[in-house]
């Protein structure tokens, strides 16, 4: 095998594996040692940067980073379930916990002899056109954000249950981006695309969303449509008061975030029974796992493999409905859901909650304009530019590919704002500059480091809720508690710093085998090279190939050194061991690129030219 290529960005940047999850790319590692430091302000602005809504993220994120996180694997065989560090509430952390110091770290308004002259409109306040006016106002664009609503946030704010996330929140970190000299029009709804391209904007960025809720058409279904509603056009109205109660036994149908939203809603509204029925498997339903627990942990059944058949009316009035019960093929790695045999079931209701999915809407999008859409209804759009077939309009969030989440939406807002950076210079928006990085030792003598390198055996703790009694009879008061310093603290003593990766040096190496010796994992092999990684004699098996190995350049006995990066702790004892400097500690940094003059010019791989 050739040496690992350990000169490439995205090598190292792999190893990080909650960093490389995020979309946004967060250094999650960084800010989570600041807050073991107590530094809570730093820590904030290391994600505000990255990901721009740490208080929101904080409570609300999918968390693609923490199945990733490598401490849910070194724990296999420690724990009967292992489980990450607890990246998304360690980030509510920082942003509770800050003081108003922060603000002093945020970049100032630019006066207006200070902008470029160049004006971008922003259609809908949603998270991925707020990070477009974040970024692009820092650079000196006269930014305007329309929105149908009164107040910036998009779903965030309508859609998001205030007992998860509080209007307070929203409301800071929107704040923290109008002040940067962004204008925004609320109550303007934008409803001619054509007439805004009329109009004198140097740039469109489009960020509304997937409005649209999917309905059931089944029969029954129009002659109760008062007990029946569209799961995220009800989350809205009791977001804004409009709803204030619902029946007393309640149906939410589908098994995604939005279902775990309106059952969790409908209880806090007064409902005694609510049940959510999903055709998939329990397994297979997309909300996430921690969401399906924190309904489950407040009393709501799910009833998993039930196929709605229809809704059952009695004088004009819902008083159940009727499900196939159903189970999961799968052929060829497809799944699809088969008639089970068993009778049709009927479940009593007086109310049903329709949260089957979402769709993309653009009425107000005109055809004859040179936008392009596909079969599914969706702009046709470079994947990495997020440019359309109208060269000065682009899309992001829901609104680009379909209905993802908050931090998706973000990634895409820092792409767009880069590309719409580019294009307004009049350079190839294509053409993308790659992150910056920068690998920095940690040595501070022999024995010690710039880090914290004794990594706890500490299970994940839990964070504290607030008492049901009080949680369940409000829609606004906030559930989770959040973790206090102390708890922040330990939690935050878990995270096993794999952003300051083993770096070796195979010339100065002499082959005395202490470092894997050392080696609390088995995860440092002197071997015989082979043609493939499976051929490789390693000191312990491999327990996911799909992570990397580092396999170093030919040592003196023609032996090289091979290190599984899955199951290293990062702890440096092998620096730390090692005779001759072999091994060294160094800080992994990335600095992904964002609009402004760094993103311009002509790029390779080494940098501008």
């Amino acid at each position: 095998m050739l040496p690992t290529k350990v000169s490439d960005p995205t090598y190292f940047h792999k190893v990080v594996d909650c960093q490389w999850a995020c979309p946004a790319h967060t250094p999650v590692p960084e800010y989570i040692r600041l807050i073991a430091q107590g530094r809570f302000d730093e820590a904030y602005m290391v994600n505000w940067v990255s990901n721009v809504f740490p208080g929101i993220l904080g409570r609300v994120c999918d968390r693609p980073c923490e199945p990733a996180c490598r401490r849910g694997r070194v724990e296999e065989e420690n724990l009967a379930k292992p489980e990450p560090v607890a990246i998304c509430r360690l980030k509510r952390v920082a942003a509770d916990l800050k003081d108003d110091a922060v603000r002093a770290l945020m970049p100032v308004p630019l006066p207006k002899t200070a902008r470029n002259g160049k004006k971008v409109a922003c259609v809908g306040a949603g998270p991925a056109s707020l990070t477009v006016a974040r970024d692009l106002a820092t650079q000196g664009y006269a930014v305007t954000v329309f929105d149908a609503e009164v107040k910036a946030g998009g779903f965030m704010r309508s859609q998001v249950p205030r007992f998860r996330l509080p209007e307070s929140v929203i409301d800071e970190e929107v704040g923290y981006i109008t002040h940067l000299g962004v204008e925004f029009r609320g109550g303007q709804r934008i409803d001619s695309l054509k007439a805004l391209v009329a109009e004198d904007w140097d740039a469109i960025f489009v960020g509304t969303g997937a409005p649209r809720g999917r309905d059931l058409d089944l029969p029954g279904r129009w002659d109760a449509k008062s007990q029946i509603h569209i799961g995220i056009d009800w989350l809205a109205s009791v977001s804004f008061s409009h709803v204030e109660k619902v029946g007393k036994k309640v149906l939410v149908l589908g098994g995604g975030n939005t279902a775990m939203d309106c059952c969790r809603s409908a209880k806090r509204l007064g409902a005694e029974s609510v049940k959510v029925l999903v055709r998939s498997t329990y397994e297979d339903m997309k909300a996430s796992p921690w969401e399906k627990e924190d309904a489950e942990h407040e009393g709501i059944d799910i009833l998993p493999c039930h196929a709605p058949k229809a809704f059952l009316i009695e004088n004009g009035v819902l008083v159940g409905m009727r499900f196939e019960v159903v189970q999961s093929v799968y052929e060829n790695g497809r799944r699809s859901l088969v008639p089970s045999g068993q009778p049709d079931v009927d479940v009593p209701c007086d109310e049903v909650l329709v949260a089957v999915g979402q769709e993309n809407a653009f009425p107000w999008i005109e055809r004859d304009i040179g936008l392009e859409f596909d079969r599914w209804g969706l702009p046709v759009l470079d994947a990495v530019t997020h440019q359309s077939t109208l060269p000065r309009v682009f899309f992001g969030g829901d609104a680009a590919f379909g209905p993802k989440n908050i931090i998706t939406a973000v990634a895409h807002g820092h792409e767009a704002a880069v590309s719409i950076d580019r294009f307004l210079h009049g350079e190839d928006v294509t053409r993308r500059p790659p992150p910056h990085v920068n690998l920095m030792s940690q040595k501070m003598g022999i024995h010690q480091w710039s880090y914290d390198n004794a990594p706890v055996n500490d299970s994940r703790h839990k964070v504290p809720w607030a008492a049901a009694e009080a949680a369940l009879k409000s829609i606004k008061v906030e559930v989770e508690l959040g973790f206090d310093p102390k708890t922040a603290l330990k939690e935050a003593q878990r995270c096993l710093n794999c952003d300051v990766q083993t770096v070796f040096t195979a010339k100065t190496c002499i082959e005395c085998d202490a470092c894997a010796d050392i080696c609390p994992t088995d995860c440092i092999s002197f071997t015989a090279n082979a043609e493939t990684e499976t051929e490789l004699e390693l000191r312990a098996p491999r327990l996911h190939p799909d992570q990397g190995l580092m396999v170093s350049e030919s040592l003196k006995t023609g032996r090289v050194m091979v290190k599984d990066e899955d199951v290293c702790l990062h702890c440096g004892l092998c620096a730390e061991r090692c005779p001759t400097g072999a091994w060294d500690m160094q800080k992994f940094s990335l600095l992904t690129t964002k609009a402004g003059p760094a993103c311009r010019g002509t790029f390779e791989l080494g940098g501008a030219k």
